[in-house]
């Protein structure tokens, strides 16, 4: 009787080595399920903000999940401020102290400043 237990023993594992031996090329063949609409949302966002971090990432990627256009243009970068203000005419003419606090009111982006 216990070479019979035996031989049904192999026999199991056989058939279940033989049927997971299968099963995986079948699982290496199958394409992913098709993304629901939420999901393709998510992926087509994601290319969208590319370039953007922080916060601006977040509020894009808030509006643009809702279906909502398109957020105003990007504000202008530490960099693109400095660059503006420095080629105002009127920081040209200044010297010293006037022009410490010309630039000052100009990258905080205050009226007054131009």
């Amino acid at each position: 009787m216990s070479s019979r237990s035996s031989l049904m023993v192999a026999s199991v594992a056989l058939a279940f080595a033989a049927s997971t031996a299968f099963a995986a090329p079948q699982a290496a063949t199958r394409s992913p399920p098709p993304k629901n609409a939420q999901q393709q949302r998510m992926t087509d966002c994601n290319k969208q903000a590319t370039g953007k971090t922080g916060d601006e990432r977040k509020t894009f990627m808030s509006s643009c999940l809702k279906g909502q256009a398109p957020a105003a243009p990007a504000k202008q970068t530490q960099q693109e401020k400095m660059k503006a203000c420095n080629a105002d005419p009127q920081a040209k003419s200044l010297k010293g102290d006037a022009r410490k606090q010309f630039m000052s009111n100009c990258l905080k982006g205050d009226a007054a400043g131009h």
